[in-house]
């Protein structure tokens, strides 16, 4: 029985480690200030009260939750080309990813919940999206993420790993660890694809179905201009949600021994590390609200300054 695994890294990139430690440590000092910031944002400006930001505030921190608990370990595989991890670690890490990255598919659902009631029913807006819904909506995501994910946690628990302690990657990913493992796998695969429906597939379909009522209703509205602003209401999310679930429909809804394991690694990194760094730059450069609060935000920073 493995007690401890031994992350292999980027061995390609060895010659180069030094470059790209400070590109990795640059992109997640970057993506934990912006995501900071629109965290700080949604809880102090009074432009940004309305439950778009509420969700957006909670996607923010749970891409802050998803960086923090890989790159710095990954930091520490880079400079060391090659670093021990402990089991009991590695599964934390396991763990702490899958929850991040199915809270952040149900927050996504749920935000565009939010964007079908504000654009598809508007005078009932503010009375279905009640601030009980809002919170049921964050509660729920966080809740069923951590239990979902713990089921099978207890099922990778449950495996022995005899055949090598060396894993291919740059973390602790399912796929990488269950190869390690002289057990039957088919439970945990069984459950993976289970959760894979609750988790992936059915949030996708649901946010697929209120975009095709989202754009029925924009394209019936008669102005240009109109059509324009209220597809600017819900563009920043439309574009998050293409991101987010192409890059991690690429990475695990095709065979893992599909790909090469460089090519693997390259879309888990794009998908872990740019991604966060990405969200809330979409946001700022696409929403009017939040380039004007950070500009009020940066002055009264100033004159705090300035005093």
């Amino acid at each position: 029985m493995a007690t401890e695994f031994f992350i292999l890294g980027f061995p390609a990139l060895n010659d180069y480690k030094f470059s790209f430690f400070s590109i990795v440590l640059l992109m997640y000092s970057m993506t934990i200030f912006e995501n900071l910031l629109i965290i700080l944002l949604v809880s102090t400006s009074q432009r940004l009260r309305s439950p778009m930001y509420f969700f957006l505030g909670h996607l923010a921190l749970s891409d802050i939750f998803q960086v923090s608990n890989v790159v710095p370990k990954m930091l520490d595989v880079i400079i060391k080309e090659g670093s021990i991890i402990s089991f009991v670690g590695c599964t934390t890490q396991f763990y702490l990813y899958g929850v991040s990255v199915s809270a952040a598919c149900f927050l996504l659902t749920a935000m565009s919940y939010d964007r079908y009631l504000a654009i598809c029913r508007p005078l009932h807006y503010i009375s279905m999206m009640s601030v009980k819904l809002r919170y049921t909506l964050i509660i729920s995501s966080w809740g069923l993420s951590f239990m979902l994910v713990l089921i099978t946690l207890v099922l990778v628990c449950g495996l022995d790993f005899c055949r090598s302690n060396a894993i291919n990657h740059f973390f602790c990913d399912l796929a990488p660890l269950l190869e390690l493992s002289c057990s039957d796998t088919t439970p945990v695969s069984i459950d993976i694809i289970v959760h894979s429906v609750f988790i992936v597939l059915l949030p996708f379909l649901f946010i697929i179905i209120t975009y095709v009522h989202i754009f029925i209703t924009i394209f019936g509205i008669s102005s240009t201009s109109g059509r324009q602003k209220t597809f600017s209401t819900c563009s920043s999310h439309l574009v998050v949600v293409s991101t987010y679930y192409g890059s991690m429909l690429i990475i695990y809804m095709v065979p893992y021994r599909g790909h090469s394991v460089p090519v693997n690694k390259f879309i888990s990194l794009l998908y872990i590390v740019l991604t966060p760094l990405l969200n809330p730059v979409i946001y700022c450069l696409r929403n009017q609200e939040i380039q004007s609060s950070v500009i009020v935000y940066l002055k009264v920073c100033s004159k705090k300054t300035v005093l």
